[in-house]
C-alpha cells in the first residue's frame, strides 16, 4: 500500500516556516516531497505540498496530519492506494 498526503497552504510566506518545522520533525516518514505554486510575473500566496510516506511510518502519519490541520490556513488531506 501507498500513502501520500496533499496539504494546501493559503498563505505561503506566513505559514511556510511553520509548515517547514513540522516536516522537518517528520522527516523520516517522508519519502518524497514535492511542492507546487503558480509562478510567473508573481510568486502565488498559496500552494500544494505532495508527500509520499515511507510505510513504516504509520503510526506518525495521524499525527503529522493532525499537526498540519492544526495550523489555520493548510488543509492536509491523506490518501492510500
Amino acid at each position: 500500500m501507498r500513502t501520500i498526503m496533499g496539504i494546501e497552504i493559503q498563505n505561503r510566506e506566513e505559514l511556510a516556516v511553520e509548515v517547514q518545522s513540522l516536516l522537518t520533525k517528520h522527516g523520516c516518514i517522508i519519502k518524497t516531497r514535492l511542492g507546487l505554486h503558480e509562478t510567473g510575473n508573481f510568486c502565488s500566496p498559496s500552494g500544494l505540498i505532495i508527500l509520499e510516506f515511507s510505510p513504516d511510518g504509520k503510526g506518525e502519519y495521524d499525527t503529522l496530519e493532525k499537526e498540519l490541520n492544526e495550523i489555520d490556513g493548510v488543509i492536509a488531506r491523506r490518501m492510500e492506494f
